[in-house]
């Protein structure tokens, strides 16, 4: 999604489905304009995200948090947003955070 907004794809109108979805793709599923959106994985925060923002959201399983790839603690992107509750101000902390994992794997 980071890439499509990036692009300036016009998504408005689309749904989305996704294995996982947390605040962070919910902010960006927002901002994509995306009007509908299913997770097989879905956080409750994303829930409240997506209803906040009128975006009708479904899924197969309803979770507290997103867990980060080695199960150790939380998406670091669902870190990032946690407190966040603008679509902008979400969108560029993810871009922030994005450079700063990628700098880390070169690192």
């Amino acid at each position: 999604m980071m890439r499509f907004i990036a692009e300036g794809r016009d998504l408005s109108g689309y749904s989305a489905a996704d294995v996982i979805v947390g605040k962070a793709a919910a902010m960006l599923f927002v901002k994509a304009g995306i009007t509908a959106v299913h997770g097989k994985v879905t956080s409750t925060a994303a829930r409240d995200y997506l209803q906040q923002h009128g975006t009708p959201c479904t899924w197969d399983s309803l979770t507290e948090s997103i867990i980060n790839r080695t199960g150790t603690d939380i998406c670091p992107m669902e870190k990032t947003v946690a407190s966040i509750d603008g679509v902008e101000a979400g969108y560029q902390a993810l871009q922030a955070k994005l450079l700063e994992l990628r700098a880390a794997k070169r690192a």
